[in-house]
This record gives C-alpha cells, sequence and structure tokens, in this order.
C-alpha cells in the first residue's frame, strides 16, 4: 500500500478503526500527521469517526494521538499476557512449539505432548549408537544419505508440514554434519523438555534474542525419552574431540579421545611400524612427537588391551560383588537421607563448613579487642563467606549424586546389567571402552591408569555396607 501511495496511485485510505491502521502510536501518528498529508491522501478511520478531510485541529492534535496510545497500551498488554501463559504452559512441560523436533510428533490427544515419532525416533537411535561406535559427524551424514534416508526438512515436508528454514540448500536437503550435531546435542531426546532459549526484544520489534543456558525452561520426564540419559551424557563427552578416522578407516580407533601421556596429560597418538609381512602397532605421548619435552611413553597396542581389559574387569568384579549391599538396601526401602549420614566425602565437607563458620564468628571478637581493622574485618568475612558457599555447593553435589542411586532403584542406577555383560567379553571394542572408561593415563615406567566414569557414583555405591552393618548389629542387638 505504501509504495502505491508514493506512486501516487492511492488518493484515500480507509480502515475499520485506528488500530487497524497500527498499534504503534509513533508510527501511526507519523502515518495520520505527516506522510499522508505529504501524498495528499484522505484518511478514514470508520468506527473511530475520524476523516482527516473534515476532521479539526483538536481531533488530530489531540483525540488521535490519545486513542493511538490506548491501542498502543493494549497490545503492550496483550503481549505482557500471552508471554507470561506462555511460560505457564513451558513450565508444566507442555510442548509450545509450532513444529516438532526430528523423532517426535505431536500427540492426537494431546496436541502439547510429544510422542515418538517410530520412523524417526529408530534414526536418532542410529545416529548416536554410530557416535559412540566412533563416526565422525560427516561420516554419520554420509551413510544416511547413502542408505536414502531423508534429512529432516525433507522428512517433515514428505509429512506434509510446511516448514520453512534457512538450513536448506539446494533442491532437496541432504544429511550434514551441521544437522547431525544439531540432533547429537538436542537434550530433548532424553525425555527432559527444554524450551525458551530466545525471546523477542518485545512486541514491537521481531528480533530473537538467545537467553543464556540458566535461563532456559527444563521440565524433566515431559515426554517418552528415545535416548538414555547416561548415552547422551557420553555422547557430549565424545563431541569435546574432532573424531578423525585413520586412513583408509570409516570410523576412528577404540582408543581415539581416551588415551594419555600420564605426565603432560596430551593425548597419545597410533603409530603402525612394518617390517616385510610383521606389522606392530603401538602409541607414544604426542609432545615427544612433536620435539617437546616428554619421553615417549611409548606401549604396544596388543599390552595396553589386556591391561585395560583386565583392570576394567576387576573393578566391574568389584561392583558386582558389592552390588549385593544395593539388592539388600532396595529390600530395605530405605531413603538416601538414611543412608547419606555414612557419607564421608559429606562428613568431610561438613567439618570445613563448621572451621570457616568459626573463623567468621572470631572476626568479631578480633575486631572489638582492635587486633584487625574494619578494613581487614571486611575482606576476611567475604572470603570465609566465599568459601562456605563453595563448600554449600559441594554438598549439594554430593547429595545429588546420592539422589541418583536411589531415583529409579540402585541396582538400576548401576547399570548392573551391562556391567555382567562386560564380564563375557574376551575383546575389546570402542563401544565397551566409551561406555565404562572415561580415560586412560600410561605412564614412563608403563604403568596404566584407568579413569572410570561415574567413578563417584561407583565409591557412593560402595558406601552402604556400613548401614548394611549398623542395621545387621542393630538387629542383633535386639534380639
Amino acid at each position: 500500500m505504501m509504495k502505491d501511495i508514493e506512486a501516487g496511485n492511492v488518493d484515500c485510505v480507509i480502515v475499520k478503526d485506528l488500530s487497524r491502521l497500527g498499534r504503534d502510536y509513533i508510527e501511526a501518528g507519523r502515518l495520520i500527521q505527516k506522510t499522508f498529508p505529504a501524498f495528499s491522501v484522505r484518511f478514514i478511520a470508520l468506527t473511530d469517526h475520524f476523516d482527516s478531510l473534515t476532521a479539526d485541529d483538536n481531533e488530530t492534535s489531540l483525540v488521535v494521538p490519545v486513542k493511538n496510545f490506548v491501542n498502543d497500551s493494549y497490545a503492550r498488554d496483550i503481549s505482557g499476557k500471552v508471554r507470561s501463559h506462555l511460560k505457564i504452559k513451558m513450565e508444566k512441560g507442555a510442548f509450545i512449539g509450532a513444529f516438532t523436533i526430528y523423532g517426535y510428533r505431536k500427540s492426537e490427544e494431546e496436541r502439547n505432548r510429544l510422542v515418538p515419532d517410530d520412523y524417526a525416533a529408530d534414526i536418532v537411535k542410529k545416529i548416536f549408537a554410530w557416535k559412540i561406535e566412533g563416526y565422525s559427524n560427516l561420516a554419520i551424514a554420509g551413510l544416511l544419505d547413502r542408505m536414502g534416508v531423508l534429512s529432516p526438512l525433507e522428512y517433515k515436508k514428505m509429512r506434509g508440514e510446511n516448514l520453512r528454514t534457512g538450513f536448506g540448500a539446494g533442491a532437496r536437503a541432504r544429511w550434514s554434519s551441521i544437522a547431525i550435531k544439531r540432533i547429537l546435542t538436542n537434550e530433548n531426546y532424553t525425555g527432559t523438555l527444554v524450551q525458551g532459549k530466545g525471546e523477542k526484544v518485545n512486541y514491537k520489534v521481531e528480533r530473537v534474542l538467545a537467553k543464556p543456558e540458566e535461563k532456559w525452561i527444563r521440565v524433566e520426564n515431559a515426554h517418552e525419552a528415545i535416548i538414555s540419559r547416561e548415552d547422551f551424557e557420553l555422547v557430549q563427552e565424545l563431541l569435546k574431540f574432532d573424531i578423525r578416522p585413520g586412513s583408509g578407516e570409516k570410523k576412528a580407533h577404540k582408543y581415539f579421545g581416551l588415551l594419555f601421556c600420564g605426565d603432560c596429560e596430551e593425548p597419545m597418538i597410533r603409530r603402525v611400524e612394518r617390517y616385510r609381512e610383521n606389522e606392530t602397532v603401538f602409541f607414544i605421548c604426542a609432545t615427544k612427537n612433536r620435539g617437546g619435552e616428554c619421553t615417549r611413553h611409548g606401549i604396544p597396542e596388543e599390552a595396553l588391551d589386556r591391561i585395560v581389559l583386565t583392570g576394567l574387569k576387576q573393578q566391574i568384579a568389584l561392583f558386582l560383588d558389592r552390588s549385593r549391599v544395593l539388592d539388600a538396601l532396595e529390600r530395605m526401602e530405605v531413603s538416601f537421607e538414611e543412608v547419606m549420614v555414612f557419607d564421608k566425602e559429606i562428613e568431610r565437607l561438613h567439618k570445613e563448613q563448621d572451621k570457616y563458620l568459626m573463623l567468621r564468628a572470631g572476626l568479631y571478637e578480633d575486631l572489638k579487642k582492635q587486633i584487625i581493622t574494619e578494613e581487614d574485618f571486611k575482606n576476611f568475612r567475604e572470603i570465609y563467606e566465599k568459601h562456605y558457599q563453595e563448600l554449600q555447593q559441594a554438598v549439594k553435589g554430593q547429595e545429588e549424586t546420592i539422589k541418583k542411586l536411589f531415583k529409579s532403584g540402585v541396582a538400576a542406577g548401576m547399570n548392573l546389567e551391562r556391567m555382567k555383560n562386560v564380564m563375557q567379553v574376551t575383546e575389546l571394542d570402542r563401544v565397551t571402552l566409551v561406555s565404562f572408561v572415561k580415560r586412560i593415563l600410561v605412564y614412563e615406567d608403563k604403568r596404566v591408569c584407568l579413569e572410570l566414569r561415574c567413578k563417584e557414583l561407583f565409591s557412593k555405591a560402595l558406601m552402604p555396607a556400613d548401614y548394611i552393618e549398623e542395621k545387621k548389629l542393630s538387629a542383633g542387638e535386639v534380639v
């Protein structure tokens, strides 16, 4: 319309009321008082009984601006109410998006709830499994394209969804490493609904600003999970490394991203020596390989496999032996608060907190006796308070670890069935390694140190033995 007005093709604009022209009182006032008169355009608002041809100065300069301001205020009020309503829905775990993420669809019974799309959900599971096996994002995208699997955009088009995105390129959108990464980093696949990642600047500006992660709205168990929380967190760890398969290989070596020098903590690199028909595979420190100040730390792959497998089985055997304690706890139906009193780490942290409380209390006496100045008093009080709060957070972290054991059953939290399967393994593979091992450190004296995943969870699982013994003693005394 404005193009036609500027071209001289319009001599009159008619609207139902002033709000139909615009709810921005500044813009609406500019059009009525400046733009339309400049192009000799008559403006009529029917229900507001305004006609620029017959209106006097009082109507144009006072009545119309007031009505435009009221319309603007109404738009602002509605915007605030809509935002508040949407936030309440998100906090209740209702999905408010127009389009679902790949792998889900909207429930037929409840449109604000996500349910798995069987076909796409199966593809998502494959993507996570391939990542754990050692495939790069680009390699996974290539696999899907060769299999003829439709990309998320093409799949939504095939289902009849009118989705438009800036990620499409070419006549037919293909899988890309970026698309794979978006799937691998999407927490919604764990059953946790994550929304509110961005918001509009205000009701007048369409631009959306990204919000910091701590302000996102997360609701756990809002819908059925496609990927387990354990596998999702494992993949997030693997994404920190740039997975590059070796020459002629489709996926990364089983030790990639796991093997490190025990002294400089740089990654170990794989080397292959060939002599006639014999081939020897070994690992050396990357720092030494670059000519840096570290030693070779060389270890043959065959020896490393044997050491790691033996060490892993020994650790798992220990936890499986102690799993009887976990079973006993489940039968006793105890709460995590009862067992928490036996946690030595929490006990130590509480003692540290008490120390800083005593130090902070003593500052008042020192100030009264003029042992310290008022400035020293303020500085030390801030230091002690900071340490106290840090310890408080550490205590919460320890308590959360114990809660994790008791949330869905103690034994279930430890993945005991997966551990039992490992005891039957005779040859290491990448899935087994990344599932249980966080880091492998190789020292110059040939020592190999395994840093297990969830090691703190394992240590907490061993802790309840004290609780069981206490219960047995108490029962014996009663008898």
